[in-house]
Parts: C-alpha cells; structure tokens; sequence
C-alpha cells in the first residue's frame, strides 16, 4: 500500500486530491494546524472516498520547528514515504515575518517544503520508486528572485509579488532537487492546478476582494484543481518524469529564471542557510 503525505490536506485543492487518492487505495496522511478542523477533514475524507485508511499529522508551515516536529512525527509512526505533496500554501496582505525571522510568504511556500522535503528525503530514496509533487503556480512566470532583497526588506513588498516569488521558488526547487535526485528512483515535478476557487486568497487586501468575488466565477473548482494533484501523485503516464513544470495537466515550459541553474543552485545554497540545514 503506498503511504502518501499531502500538506495544506483540509481545505481547496489538498481536500479534493486527498479523496481522490484515498479511492486508489493508498493510505493518505493529511497535514492541517487546527487539531480540530484536521479532525472533521479525516472523517469527511473517509466518508467522501469510503476508505478507511486516512490518518493525520499537524503542523504549522509559519514555523520551522514545528516543521521538524512533523517529520519526526511522520518517522515516528510510518517507514515509507511513497509520495510527498508539497500543497500548503499562503498569502499576507501585509509584508509579516513568522517566528524564524523570514518574510511569512516566501517561509510558508517555499521554504517550508524545502525543508520538510529535505527532512524526508532518505525515507523517499528508501521507499523508491517514489514521488515528490510541488503546487506551485502560473504566477512565477511574472516573478523573479532578488537575494539583496529577498524577504523585501528594503521594500518593495507587495502580495501579489511576494506570492510570485514563492512559487518561483517552487519550480527551482523541483528542478535543482531531480538533478541531486537522478538515478535514485525518486521524482520531483511542479504544477500549476489551474486558476481555482480556494479560500488562499482570504489573506488579499479588502479593495481586492470584490474582484476576486468576481474572478472566481470563472475559475476551475477544488476538485478540478485537486486533479492535476492526484495526476503527478499517482498517475501512470508521469511515471519516471521528473525536473518538470504542469499546468493543470501538460506539461509546460516554465520562464526562464525558472530555467536557470545558476539561480537554482544559488537558491537552494539559501535555502539551507535560511533552515538551518547542512550544506551539501
């Protein structure tokens, strides 16, 4: 049975895959903050799917310790790792820094997955053939990375291109990860699940929101976005793809700074120092 760990697993997108792979059989750990609210989710995705292997883990992705406890949690209780999704995801209307000092953006979306993938990557190497999914989004391709103003400190802030520059981060990420994964039976590949309805962007400030109202008249559902999830989690025809960037369902190419390994290789070399990981 695959045993399959999904970030941001209680609400959007994340709720609508974790049913979908729950279907296939796999055993399915949501990860949520509220003890509670992951709780409901368990049950709603037992209920939803009809299958009685849904666990759950907590965590908070504002908070690097609380992302350590998460693996150690995980390690704790199962030894396999057969898919990590990388989904949970926010936005701040104002710039915020969490309790480590890094702009909340930029921890959350890219740094969080950073490390907890990092944390388990043995565990993926020893489970392979394996896979490692990242939501990123179609907003990377107006962003860029300035690391003499990473976490706007100099400012410059804005939600939209903190946001960006995050999930620029994830597309990087995936890429300098497949290469210091070739030959090990583990893949790594970004999506973007498509312009979708979810609550992430309760965060937006309030002159926005009549838009966003608007907006997601027009926008894919949850479980639409869910799809392209369970896809790259679990789909046969990715098998053994890896290093590469999906909107919704094709595969894309993604913009040039997201194609540059000097970027990559300099982000990842952040990445670390900003975790509190050793350099390798």
């Amino acid at each position: 049975m695959k045993t399959i760990l999904l970030t941001g697993g209680t609400s959007g997108i994340g709720l609508e895959s974790a049913v979908d792979l729950a279907k296939s059989g796999a055993r399915v750990v949501l990860v949520g903050r509220d003890a509670k609210k992951t709780a409901d989710k368990v049950e709603e995705v037992k209920r939803r799917s009809g299958a009685s292997n849904v666990e759950s883990l907590l965590c908070d992705f504002g908070s690097q310790k609380s992302i350590r406890a998460l693996a150690d949690a995980y390690r704790a209780k199962y030894d396999r790792l057969d898919v990590l999704v990388n989904n949970a995801g926010s936005v701040f209307d104002k710039r915020t820094t969490t309790e480590d000092g890094i702009e909340a953006t930029f921890a959350v979306n890219h740094l969080g997955p950073f490390l907890l993938t990092n944390l388990l990557l043995d565990l993926l190497v020893k489970s392979a053939p394996a896979r490692i999914v990242n939501v990123s989004s179609r907003a990377h391709y107006r962003s860029t990375i300035d690391f003499e103003n990473l976490g706007y400190e100099n400012g410059g802030y804005g939600i939209m291109a903190a946001y960006g520059r995050s999930k620029l981060g994830n597309v990087l990420f995936t890429r300098e990860l497949s290469k210091r994964l070739e030959g090990k039976g583990v893949t790594v590949n970004a999506l973007h699940p498509g312009a979708v309805a979810t609550n992430i962007w309760a965060g937006a400030p309030s002159w926005a929101k009549p838009a966003l109202a608007l907006l997601k008249l027009f926008m894919r559902t949850p479980e639409q976005g869910g799809q392209t999830i369970t896809h790259l989690a679990i789909g046969a025809d990715v098998e053994g793809k890896t290093g590469l960037y999906f909107d919704e369902h094709e595969q894309k190419t993604a913009s040039r700074e997201a194609r540059d390994d000097s970027v990559a290789q300099r982000l990842w070399a952040k990445s670390l120092e900003l975790t509190h990981l050793p350099s390798s």
